[in-house]
Order: C-alpha cells, then sequence, then structure tokens
C-alpha cells in the first residue's frame, strides 16, 4: 500500500460552474499530484483542530499559503500582514504533533515558515522592508526566480544535487529559525531551507516544488513515510 501523505489545505471563496463565491477547502492540484507521482496516497486535510487524523497518516506535507500570525511568535502584525488565524491555530497543533510523534514532514513556502514558528523561531513580516528588493514575490501570480546554496552534507543538498535554480512566492521569510538548521540560502542570504536532524525528516522548503512536481523532494518524504 501507498503511504498516505496528508497534505493541509485553504478556505477559500471559489466559484464554479453555476456555484458563485463558496467558502471552499482547496489546495492546488500541484501538491496532490507531486504526492502521487512520487509514490504516495495523497489525503487533504480541513481546516480543524483535532489533529487525530495523524494517527492515521504516515506523512504531512504543510502547503503554501496566506501570512503566519504574527501572535505565534510573540510579535504584532505589521500593515501588510494578512494571516488567517483560524488555520494558524488548527496548523500549529498539527504541526507539534506530528513532530512530537517523528511523523515526516515536508514544509512548503507558508510551511517551512509554521516549521520555523514551531520551532521556536520568528519570522520577517515584510521582506522589501528587510532586503530592499522584491525578488522573492516580483508581482502577483509571477514566481520569482533565482539560484539557493545548500550546505555540503545537508538532506537538501544530497537532493538538490548541482540543480540550484528555485521558483518562490512570498513576501515574509525566516528571521530566526529557532532550533531548526538553516541548510540552505538565497543568494540574498535569505534562508530557503530549514532541516532538524534530530528528527527522522523534518525538511522546510522556502520555494514551490510542487509547481514542478519535484520528485527528489516528494520522492524523499515518501520514501522516509514508508519506512514509518
Amino acid at each position: 500500500m501507498r503511504p498516505i501523505i496528508g497534505i493541509t489545505t485553504y478556505v477559500e471563496q471559489a466559484t464554479w460552474g453555476v456555484w458563485q463565491d463558496l467558502p471552499t477547502t482547496l489546495v492546488p492540484h500541484d501538491y496532490t499530484e507531486a504526492v502521487t507521482q512520487a509514490g504516495g496516497r495523497p489525503v487533504l486535510i480541513p481546516q480543524h483542530e483535532d489533529t487525530d487524523v495523524l494517527d492515521v497518516l504516515d506523512g504531512l506535507v504543510l502547503a503554501g499559503g496566506p501570512d503566519v500570525s504574527p501572535e505565534l511568535y510573540g510579535a504584532e502584525p505589521e500593515p501588510l500582514t494578512v494571516p488567517r488565524p483560524d488555520r494558524d491555530r488548527a496548523e500549529i497543533l498539527l504541526v507539534r504533533r506530528a513532530l512530537k510523534s517523528d511523523i515526516p514532514v515536508l514544509g512548503v513556502c507558508r510551511g517551512m515558515q509554521l516549521l520555523v514558528v514551531a520551532a521556536g523561531g520568528t519570522l520577517h513580516q515584510h521582506l522589501p522592508d528587510v532586503l530592499g528588493h522584491e525578488k522573492h514575490r516580483p508581482a502577483p501570480g509571477v514566481y520569482g526566480e533565482h539560484d539557493a546554496s545548500f550546505v555540503p552534507g545537508s538532506r537538501i543538498a544530497g537532493l538538490m544535487g548541482d540543480d540550484l535554480a528555485i521558483r518562490c512566492f512570498h513576501h515574509q521569510g525566516v528571521a530566526d529559525a529557532g532550533s531548526l538548521t538553516v541548510t540552505g540560502r538565497a543568494e540574498d542570504g535569505l534562508a530557503e531551507a530549514v532541516e532538524d536532524p534530530d528528527h527522522r525528516f523534518v525538511l522546510g522548503v522556502q520555494w514551490h516544488p510542487e509547481t514542478i512536481r519535484d520528485e527528489r523532494l516528494f520522492g524523499a518524504l515518501v520514501a522516509a513515510a514508508r519506512r514509518s
């Protein structure tokens, strides 16, 4: 049986067919396809503060999405921060239990930031104010494309090999990784990958590997989930 990989979801107003602006639980199809192509069985996790779903999962993908609530890391929201508190409350419980249970976790973009917050870290709430540019989110719906560098011997370095190109879309970023280890950085020094060597598989990436169905990263998650 394929390992069961849970994927966190969004609640958004959506329109399809004859239905207009309905609150809808969804996630970009790239996530489910990336998990499927890597050998896993994707299961979508609706927003809920009950974490018992982890009892039937072999692995977890923390999907991208809106800003993480600053209250989770003891900060006041800045003018351009737009969090979804209900999603944050549900997902931080899920993350903490997953880490406690040593369930393999892959965090993507917001998911990496959530891993950092769960590890006691903090975020920059608006990168242009810190870095002086908007290369990580150049325009609405447009991915930033640049190279990253990875720490030799790290998990992410082994997975990425000589391919350093990444595609990102975010205006927040890691200020302090907490107890996690930063193993990848952008050219401007921003953290692009974090890991927890004390767990079997905990990897966060600030970019969007699902958009290319990256079997290196999703395959590593599924392999770790299969071993569990």
